[in-house]
């Protein structure tokens, strides 16, 4: 699973951030590791430089094998804070696109595969 980190000029891009991310992005979405080929992230100060209570949004898009691409995204007043909402709605998204695609018994479906 490769992570791709985006900022705008607002949220400071450092290599200890981007470190931060695919360590939290992996930590969180681990039992999605055989269908996620890639993870865009995005993060953004949606105020610019004004001050304002939910100015920090993550969108993340997860590229998956053989099927659509599953996008989300979180508004939070802090970069942690909307990372783990967004990772957190992911993950909740995972689970249906992929869930779909499974029987009863844990089997591909037909209209899945």
């Amino acid at each position: 699973m490769h992570i791709q980190l985006n900022t705008d000029n607002h949220v400071h891009g450092e290599e200890s951030l981007a470190a931060w991310v695919e360590r939290e992005l992996k930590d969180k979405l681990a039992r999605f590791r055989d269908h996620i080929t890639r993870i865009e992230v995005h993060l953004s100060d949606v105020n610019a430089a004004r001050a304002a209570g939910h100015d920090k949004r993550c969108k993340l898009e997860a590229r998956l094998a053989g099927r659509q691409p599953v996008a989300v995204q979180h508004d939070a007043a802090k970069v942690a804070e909307a990372l783990h909402g967004a990772a957190d709605k992911l993950a909740r998204a995972l689970d249906t696109a992929l869930g779909r695609a499974r029987d009863a018994h844990g089997r591909e479906s037909i209209r899945g595969a």
